[in-house]
């Protein structure tokens, strides 16, 4: 039998990856202590062991740090964690990701519109408040 084709971005969906997440789960009967408030604070965990990764690291010594095989390996599986859990919290929350993700994009292109933040950091309430303030002020 031949071995399944790599995932990829370019083939693989959101629904592969959200079923590919349910049948771990559901091999090792873990559902029962997986509810939303636990993925949660699960994802907030995990995103602080991403976040660990790049503590006191110089913005300058972040390219570095992806090129070195072991550190990205390590960054990659924090991510993946993190990204494995929000898969998890929409299957058991019920959420349709490309929905909620596709509805959040269209509020944010209103909240955030090109030509008020084009190039820009400040938060849109600071923007649309001072009528896009330069960037030097």
């Amino acid at each position: 039998m031949a071995e399944p084709a790599p995932s990829s971005d370019d083939r693989t969906t959101i629904g592969d990856l959200k079923r590919l997440i349910q049948e771990f789960v559901d091999e090792r009967d873990w559902g029962k202590y997986h509810n939303s408030k636990d993925i949660a604070i699960a994802i907030n965990v995990e995103a602080g062991e991403l976040l660990e990764l790049f503590e006191w690291v110089r913005e300058a010594d972040i390219p570095d740090l992806l090129e070195d095989t072991e550190k990205r390996r390590r960054v990659g599986e924090e991510m993946a964690d993190v990204v494995m859990l929000c898969l998890n919290f929409a299957s058991v929350a019920g959420f349709d990701v490309a929905e909620t993700v596709g509805r959040k994009m269209a509020r944010n292109k209103a909240k955030y519109p090109v030509e008020l933040v084009k190039g820009n950091y400040r938060k849109y309430t600071e923007l649309r408040s001072h009528k896009a303030a330069p960037d030097h002020i």
